[in-house]
């Protein structure tokens, strides 16, 4: 598995997004841990989860507790980095809410901690902004907690360049991640993903899969990608993984998985080289 940086951490260019293991429509935990042990199998060493990937109400932390088990029944578990994310909650109801206080980013982060079974989260990203609190009291409640020990390193996610930039310097320098939104089918955070390559800040795009059907196939706005996967004989998630790696060397994906055949799938981007007239085509479909 060929690898990239996160802060002072060596993981996987391809990461393991967990969420569809606990939201709805997931599968049941026997497939869910055998993905999560294909995904340790194929070298992957970067898990994407959060208090709030659950369904119903009153299991918060669904998906970290899942983790948590799938990682302790393995005997790679011990080297992977574990990112989770405080900060959105799901009432049950299938709505998301937001609460960025400093008080509850602290209870999430103890709360995480035990569900983790760790003594010191790997990675701590502040989920969303919560337009009630002031960006800068969420953020300075994460340094608090890095201060502290809670967390060894901390990120954000769906921040735009400005927030990029205020975290960074209330974390003293030490943001060392951005997760946003990025695919074929949405590619605004396009001015986020070059700013993270300017600043040494890893950029973790999720559903990096939008805009591709389920089918394999994509739209006749993204059909580049088919006629480039057809080229290679691989997937089109394939290409569109390979794609986002040869953009920087930040660039840490964390496709979603439910089954251990699409894990499999996701880790052979790594290996594939694009064309430079490749990536100039898929840049501009």
């Amino acid at each position: 598995m060929h690898t990239r940086r996160i802060g002072d951490v060596e993981v996987s260019a391809i990461g393991l997004g967990a969420m569809p293991m606990s939201i709805e429509g997931r599968p049941d935990e026997a497939r869910s841990l055998a993905t999560v042990h294909a995904a340790l199998d194929a070298g992957v060493t970067l898990i994407d989860t959060a208090d709030a990937y659950h369904r119903d109400a009153g299991e918060v932390g669904h998906n970290e507790t899942l983790i948590a088990k799938a990682l302790a029944s393995h005997d790679r578990g011990g080297d992977v980095l574990v990112a989770t994310k405080g900060g959105h909650l799901r009432p049950g109801d299938g709505s998301w809410t937001l609460d960025g206080s400093p008080r509850h980013l602290r209870e999430a982060c103890e709360a995480s901690l035990r569900r983790l079974g760790v003594e010191a989260i790997g990675l701590y990203q502040f989920h969303r902004p919560d337009p009630r609190i002031p960006y800068a009291e969420s953020i300075g409640a994460v340094r608090d907690l890095l201060d502290e020990g809670k967390i060894r390193m901390a990120g954000i996610s769906n921040a735009d360049p400005e927030r990029i930039r205020q975290a960074r310097d209330i974390l003293g320098g030490r943001l060392v991640s951005v997760q946003n939104q990025f695919s074929p089918a949405f590619r605004s955070s396009e001015p986020e993903l070059e700013l993270c390559a300017e600043l040494g800040v890893a950029f973790l795009p999720w559903s990096p899969f939008g805009g591709i059907t389920r089918a394999g196939g994509l739209g006749s706005t993204y059909a580049p990608f088919a006629r480039v996967a057809q080229t290679h004989g691989v997937s089109p998630y394939r290409v569109c993984l390979a794609w986002m790696l040869a953009k920087s060397p930040v660039v840490v994906p964390i496709p979603g998985a439910s089954r251990p055949e699409s894990v499999r799938d996701s880790v052979r981007a790594a290996d594939l080289v694009l064309s430079a007239e490749e990536i100039e085509e898929l840049d501009a479909a």
